[in-house]
């Protein structure tokens, strides 16, 4: 369906039964980035909580109206949360995402059940490691010009944002399979303005550190074991900051253990979701 959201036409999907403790989960990608990822991710709980999934401003079909910032992105979790009609929630994301629900969390801590996040860091500061990853592997050949413009925000057109993404997505997967990759590529949406929004605008100011310790909600962090853009160090930052967390590295994976260990990955965040926030019996039956 297609909703208004703080002036600005989204396309969502709204999962599960209208009673139960509602999920909204965010994309990551930034620009690259579609509700399909947290709808395979988190759609399979919509047997027991309602799930919301949605393509962010400027992201997948929903509408180009800027700013594409964190601030914004996190406003518009709030303003699906009030139209939903429910008072918290929990908040997921991965990846991008991940920044996401955690500046989430940190503005309207008053609306915050839960929290859930997969391979994503608290601040930008550990780029220059995932260059440093990069460099040291020789599983593919980076192109490092394509490679730096995509990092940076300097991405020319949509096409040239896919094209960046197919050359890099072989660095993603702990166990890389050149035709997964390839699918998942021609599967995506791209979306170079709010791309490059995110690494011109929003990545050197982000930094939630200091406001972490003041997140006080169950926090499930995951994170793969192979990830080499946001690596275990920053999920272990998260985990330490916050105090009722808990972290689950997943040790068959890179960058995205809900694919690569999949029936793991689901279990995690059920049980985590069943300790966390409880669905009544009402609700089950």
């Amino acid at each position: 369906m297609e909703l208004t959201i703080n002036g600005c036409r989204l396309n969502i999907e709204d999962l599960g039964p209208r009673d139960a403790p509602l999920i909204i989960a965010h994309h990551g990608g930034g620009g690259i980035g579609s509700l399909e990822e947290p709808k395979s991710t988190f759609g399979t709980l919509a047997d027991e909580y309602r799930v919301i999934v949605f393509d962010a401003r400027g992201c997948g079909r929903s509408e180009a109206v800027e700013p594409y910032s964190h601030a914004q992105w996190a406003a518009d979790v709030d303003a699906l949360r009030e139209w939903a009609g429910a008072e918290k929630i929990t908040v997921a994301g991965g990846s991008y995402g991940g920044f996401i629900a955690l500046e989430y969390a940190v503005r309207y801590p008053e609306h915050v059940n839960a929290v859930i996040l997969r391979d994503t860091a608290p601040d930008g500061t550990k780029l220059s490691l995932a260059f440093e990853n990069a460099r040291n592997q020789d599983r593919i050949e980076v192109k490092w010009d394509d490679f730096n413009r995509y990092w940076s925000g300097q991405i020319r057109d949509d096409a040239d944002l896919k094209q960046c993404w197919a050359d890099m997505i072989g660095l993603y997967d702990h166990n890389y399979d050149p035709a997964r990759s390839a699918a998942r590529v021609e599967a995506g949406f791209y979306r170079h303005e709010a791309h490059n929004w995110c690494f011109q605008h929003n990545w050197n100011s982000y930094d939630v550190k200091d406001q972490l310790p003041s997140v006080t909600v169950p926090m499930l962090v995951t994170v793969g074991r192979y990830d080499w853009v946001v690596p275990v160090s920053c999920s272990e930052t998260i985990a330490e900051l916050v105090p009722n967390s808990e972290l689950v590295i997943f040790e068959e994976s890179g960058h995205s253990p809900q694919i690569e260990e999949r029936e793991l990955f689901q279990q995690t965040i059920r049980d985590f979701m069943h300790r966390a926030v409880p669905v009544t019996a009402e609700v089950v039956a």
